[in-house]
């Protein structure tokens, strides 16, 4: 992570997804002055996630990479979803 301050254009950036900085952008620009520095902490809270996130991830591809399990714990979620699109299923939605 960057010790660089968080700016406008820094979120938007580390958001990725450009649709998503396209809605922060919108936020940002018809925030009310009283209401920027949480608008813009909130965004900022999201955007240090999303680095935390693409730091861990890129962590665990150069594990696996060198065909070694990541460090921790890790949970299978195969089974929990194939449950949820089972459900989704059933109710005829997919």
């Amino acid at each position: 992570m960057s010790d660089a301050p968080w700016t406008i254009e820094r979120i938007s950036a580390a958001l990725g997804d450009p649709n998503l900085a396209q809605r922060f952008l919108g936020e940002i620009n018809r925030a009310p002055a009283h209401e920027l520095l949480s608008v813009f902490a909130k965004w900022r809270q999201i955007a240090e996630d999303t680095d935390a996130a693409l730091e861990q991830a890129d962590e665990v591809i150069a594990y696996e990479s060198q065909g070694e399990e990541p460090p921790g714990e890790w949970l299978d979620g195969d089974q929990r979803v194939q449950e949820v699109a089972d459900r989704i299923r059933a109710r005829g939605a997919a």
